[in-house]
């Protein structure tokens, strides 16, 4: 009888640790790729040194931390700045996950192939 109760446990814990696994793995597929479905929004810029930085920041506080779930896929394009756009874009873009960071063209590349992602 000790031996069903202990292979009942051990069982029902194998199983409880496989759910997670499998949820974990449908997590990280789902929230670090761009998803071939959904919204997407794609801010272009050039020569916004001075605003960039605030203007990212309080729009990702507002979709991380707001109401809108579905929205998970925000590109910002530079369009050739002279001045360190893309470098505080490439940093915001380090500490935030769901931010991808793209010329024009590979934007426009990224857009024709989305249904492949």
């Amino acid at each position: 009888m000790i031996d069903f109760i202990l292979h009942v446990i051990f069982w029902t814990l194998a199983l409880y640790g496989l759910f997670e696994l499998i949820k974990n793995i449908i997590y990280l597929y789902t929230y670090t790729n761009l998803k071939s479905e959904g919204i997407y929004i794609i801010v272009a810029v050039k020569n916004q040194e001075d605003k960039i930085e605030g203007f990212m920041r309080s729009f990702l506080f507002k979709i991380l931390y707001g109401k809108e779930d579905s929205l998970k896929n925000i590109i910002v394009t530079d369009l050739r700045s002279t001045d360190n756009t893309k470098e505080i874009l490439k940093k915001l873009s380090d500490d935030y996950e769901i931010l991808k960071v793209a010329s024009w063209k590979d934007c426009k590349e990224i857009m024709d192939n989305i249904d492949q992602v």
